[in-house]
């Protein structure tokens, strides 16, 4: 016998697990059948790969039994089983990388009252240690297919667990739950029957009860893509969605559809209402299922659904791979392509209907997969223009989020770009002076809040002949359109030349050239970059990929009509107080970072400056 104790991470999961899920307790059935299902899938596939292990390809089950006086549940499968290895890694440990998510989504879930049996369990790998809930201590006895040794596994689920070896005759697991006491509803067949129905109905593999000699079906046993469209009910795609893990409550939207032609297939797909937890993994792995004939293959497959599609969920079912063809050759399958640039072109089909119909439902949608779809527009030049068409920007002028489209139905006459800003946020924004002298012409500007933004833009440029352009690089024009404002206009520009003068000498290496701003109306100065220059997002981009990467000096624009330039610039024409004038330089400098989201570059001398400004206009 060897004992082992919990690694940290497992720990405190199984405290979340055991304490804070306890309202959804029924959740640890489907996963234990589910569990149950992914064994019988493995030996499945490995039977039709291998032939040692082709005689044992039959008559798969999973078989719930119980012991009332003994108050134990018990759940059984022929599937692959395990080796004492396979223990230590599957039962012994949680991915680091899923606590901190798991977590953030249980404080999420715990103030949100309309979602508090939110089924968190299947999003985190956490499945087998749902037992826990319902239990005070685990049995599992196993057997690896092919193997002549057989193990058994125990815990109280609190310090460690146990591995011994055993003896089994057939392959395959069977778990041993002792129920607590509040969890004796579980010894009762139909409850049991009813959880199975709800979560775990699809399940194509006969999900049994044994009551003595007598065996009844719990499941329909057939695999829910299988079905006609008119047979299934929406609960039924719900429960789905839910056993795959996609998330909780309903689906999005849901894709079921079968393909016959050039390539054959069945797809059931759905999109989640809110971003699966692990949405933002560097690895980007898309996580659809791949079955030949109904025989699961794998889900690591990217092959028929891009990175940027890796929020959708789902099956995909064809006859037209070889079932023996081995996983590394799926990579490069031609029939494969064929069915994955399909599947892409169905769920962008969905979309646009769902964009064109149902706008509010697509804005939902946007919110939580927008930043991920913008990838497809960097990545996949095939679909790129779909993807344009159907993005979606926050707005100078929209309360809501608005298309392309729309932005061109709205722009001025003689308007020949889209204008937009890049910044961190909507309501970053909204704070720049760079919208001054398009607010008071009624220009409309876009706002690109994603930092993907910055990588898509340069290989698509414009949108039905219309170029994007930035109003924080080089020198935007827009002179040619009236101001809407009721304000009086000045008559003349001052001639500033002399201050700006000055300025550059102050400030020397910290701004790559000051001028004249031909957009600014109510404030003294903002920072622009220069026509082949670096945007401020982009800057920070380059700064957290490389902490060592040294910020582009700027352009520093000034507005000759502000009475603060005004004053300075007379101060430099009289060479009077040169100190003012430079405090103030300093001053309109890096209050313009401030309004960008940057701090001042030395905020000792900033607070000095701004003590003496301050001092002087209290004495006048």
């Amino acid at each position: 016998m060897s004992l082992h104790q919990f690694e940290a991470d497992t720990g405190k999961i199984l405290d979340i697990v055991i304490h804070s899920l306890y309202s959804n307790k029924e959740i640890f059935l489907r996963e234990l059948v589910s569990n149950s299902s992914d064994a019988i899938d493995k030996l499945r596939y490995l039977s039709a790969t291998d032939k040692k292990l082709s005689d044992l390809a039959d008559n798969f089950a999973i078989t719930i039994s119980v012991n009332k006086k003994a108050k134990q549940l018990v759940i059984s499968d022929n599937g692959i089983g395990m080796s004492e290895e396979d223990l230590t890694q599957s039962l012994g440990t949680i991915a680091r990388s899923g606590t901190k998510s798991f977590l953030e989504a249980m404080s999420a879930a715990k103030s949100d009252e309309k979602n508090k049996d939110v089924s968190l369990i299947g999003q985190f790998g956490v499945g087998f240690y749902s037992a826990f809930m319902v239990a005070d201590k685990v049995e599992l006895l196993t057997k690896k297919a092919g193997t002549n040794d057989a193990f058994l596994w125990s815990s109280d689920g609190k310090t460690g667990y146990e591995i011994e070896a055993s003896e089994k005759a057939e392959h395959g697991t069977v778990i041993t739950l002792h129920l607590k006491k509040d969890a004796k509803d579980y010894l009762d067949q139909m409850r049991l029957g009813h959880v199975i129905k709800t979560y775990a109905d699809h399940i194509s593999y006969p999900v049994n009860f044994l009551d003595g000699d007598e065996v009844s079906q719990l499941n329909s046993g057939s695999a829910l893509w299988t079905r006609s469209k008119s047979d299934i009910s929406q609960d039924e795609y719900n429960a789905f969605f839910s056993d795959m893990g996609a998330g909780f409550g309903e689906p999005l939207l849901t894709l079921h559809n079968v393909s016959e032609g050039a390539v054959n297939f069945t797809n059931l797909l759905c999109i989640p209402q809110m971003r699966p937890y692990d949405l933002f993994d560097p690895a980007r792995k898309p996580k659809v299922k791949l079955y030949i004939n109904r025989v699961f293959i794998t889900e690591d497959c990217d092959a028929f659904i891009p990175a940027w599609l890796r929020f959708v969920r789902g099956v995909i079912d064809t006859s037209d791979i070889d079932l023996n063809v081995s996983r590394e050759l799926l990579q490069h399958n031609k029939t494969l392509d064929r069915i994955g640039k399909a599947i892409v072109r169905r769920i962008l089909s969905e979309l646009k209907k769902m964009h064109d119909k149902k706008p509010e439902d697509y804005d939902a949608l946007w919110s939580q997969f927008g930043i991920v779809l913008k990838e497809g527009m960097y990545e996949d030049s095939d679909n790129r223009e779909k993807l344009l068409a159907i993005s979606r920007f926050a707005s100078s002028t929209q309360e809501g989020m608005t298309g392309l489209a729309g932005y061109v139905e709205r722009m001025k006459d003689g308007q020949d770009a889209i204008y937009y800003l890049s910044s961190e946020s909507r309501s970053q924004a909204e704070l720049s002076p760079h919208l001054e002298g398009f607010k008071a012409r009624g220009l409309e500007v876009l706002y690109f809040t994603d930092p993907v933004d910055e990588f898509w833009l340069p290989l698509i440029g414009e949108f039905e002949g219309k170029s994007f352009v930035s109003i924080t690089k080089g020198q935007v024009d827009i002179d040619q359109f009236a101001k809407e404002t009721d304000s009086e206009e000045p008559t003349d520009t001052p001639d500033v030349e002399a201050l700006l003068s000055s300025m550059k000498e102050t400030l020397g290496a910290a701004v790559a050239d000051i001028r004249i701003s031909k957009t600014l109306t109510d404030s003294p100065a903002c920072l622009v970059a220069d026509e082949g220059g670096m945007d401020l997002q982009m800057q920070r981009l380059m700064k957290a990929h490389d902490p060592n990467f040294q910020d582009q000096p700027r352009i520093l624009e000034v507005n000759p009509n502000h009475d603060l330039v005004k004053s300075l610039n007379k101060l430099v024409q009289d060479g009077a107080e040169p100190e003012v004038v430079s405090d103030a330089s300093f001053m309109m400098f890096e209050q313009s970072l401030i309004l960008e989201g940057k701090p001042p570059q030395d905020v000792a001398a900033f607070s000095q400056r701004m003590t003496r400004l301050m001092t002087r206009g209290l004495k006048l």
